[in-house]
């Protein structure tokens, strides 16, 4: 259903993504954290990837161990035995009960439950299939990049048929026009990631929604201000209508991906555009 509503174009509702697996309810990119998302109701959860010493994957923001984890050294330098002697620690750097969780836990943890947008993934591509055809959630998955379209075709093509491909377009850089050309022309996804840093460069944000109606789903992020021109969550906190509802409203945000899924939840729930 999910799936559907993104490759459908499906406008009536929003979709909101927890960052990191709503990390301030339990440590980022853990299976408590992917389990609170998909209870409170959100439609998407953000998770990271890292490549272990013995090349598994594992679901981790950081290159690096210290400031999520009681480890210290690079992923890359661990292998997954070692990894699994770890805790995660919370928001607060304390230490907690919960361990990393391989690619495959946390898609198992998912399945037939909730979307899925695996970040710094399009590194492990031929790494990350086999997984998700293992686990049998490859059609659960959203991916994003930054590279022009046309590499994206030539890297990925035979992938795009079977995950969901999401364009980011920095809308500040003066490449940008050209970039959203060359995905509007040859690419054609089902939805762009969009960000900007400030409302003294929003006209090009505000042209992108008539751009795009009807073509493709428009996804901004609301973790902090230079990422969608301060309607960010701390703004939502004293005015929702002013940071979620301007990115609604006015840029046609229809996925918004947020540090604090609850508050944005109820917000969209408050004016109908989420169950």
């Amino acid at each position: 259903m999910l799936r559907k509503k993104i490759l459908g174009g499906d406008t009536t509702g929003v979709l909101v993504v927890a960052h990191r697996g709503d990390w301030r309810y339990a440590p980022e990119n853990s299976l408590a954290a992917i389990r609170h998302s998909i209870d409170i109701g959100v439609d998407i959860v953000e998770l990271d990837l890292q490549l272990t010493k013995d090349s598994v994957l594992m679901v981790m923001h950081d290159s690096r161990l210290e400031r999520t984890t009681t480890g210290k050294g690079r992923v890359g330098e661990w292998t997954l035995d070692s990894l699994r002697t770890l805790k995660l620690k919370n928001g607060a750097g304390i230490r907690t009960i919960h361990s990393l969780p391989t690619l495959e836990e946390a898609m198992l943890a998912a399945k037939g439950r909730v979307l899925v947008n695996l970040d710094k993934a399009d590194r492990y591509f031929d790494l990350l299939m086999p997984v998700l055809e293992k686990t049998g959630t490859t059609e659960q998955v959203i991916m994003k990049g930054q590279r022009p379209a046309g590499e994206v075709d030539s890297l990925y093509g035979d992938y795009l048929d079977k995950v969901i491909y999401m364009p980011v377009v920095k809308l500040d850089k003066p490449e940008a026009p050209q970039l959203m050309e060359g995905y509007m022309t040859q690419l054609k996804p089902a939805a762009y990631e969009l960000c900007y840093g400030n409302d003294s460069t929003v006209a090009f944000p505000r042209s992108l929604k008539e751009q795009l109606q009807g073509k493709a789903l428009i996804w901004y992020n609301t973790l902090w201000d230079t990422q969608c021109g301060g309607h960010d969550d701390d703004r939502a906190l004293t005015d929702p209508d002013a940071a979620y509802g301007f990115l609604i409203d006015s840029l046609g945000a229809r996925i918004i991906q947020t540090d604090r899924a609850e508050l944005l939840l109820d917000y969209l729930r408050s004016r109908s555009l989420h169950d």
